[in-house]
C-alpha cells in the first residue's frame, strides 16, 4: 500500500503467493488487515497486477473498505473510475 497524491493505494500483487492470487490464501490475507485504517480515506485498487486477477478479488476488497473508505476508485491514477462514494 502506498499514499500518493493524498490516495492510499492498494496493489494486488501484494496478495498474491508464488506469483498467483490464491483464493484461500487471498481471504486470510483480507482476514488479517485493521481495515479501520482507511476510514475516511481516498482508496484506488490499482487495476493492473503483474498476475491475472479474478473479479471476485476486487469485490472482496471492496465490500471491506466501504465500511471504512471515503472514495474508493479503480484502475491506474491517471485514468481511474470511481467505484463507490460514501454518502
Amino acid at each position: 500500500m502506498n499514499n500518493g497524491n493524498n490516495m492510499e493505494t492498494i496493489f494486488l500483487d501484494d496478495y498474491l503467493k508464488d506469483g498467483i492470487l490464491i483464493e484461500k490464501v487471498f481471504r486470510e490475507k483480507v482476514n488479517t488487515i485493521d481495515w479501520s485504517i482507511y476510514k475516511n480515506k481516498k482508496i484506488l485498487i490499482k487495476g493492473c497486477a503483474s498476475a491475472p486477477i479474478p473479479t471476485w478479488a476486487y469485490m472482496i476488497l471492496t465490500a471491506r473498505l466501504t465500511q471504512y473508505a471515503k472514495y474508493i476508485s479503480y484502475g491506474e491514477p491517471c485514468s481511474a473510475f470511481e467505484i463507490y462514494k460514501s454518502k
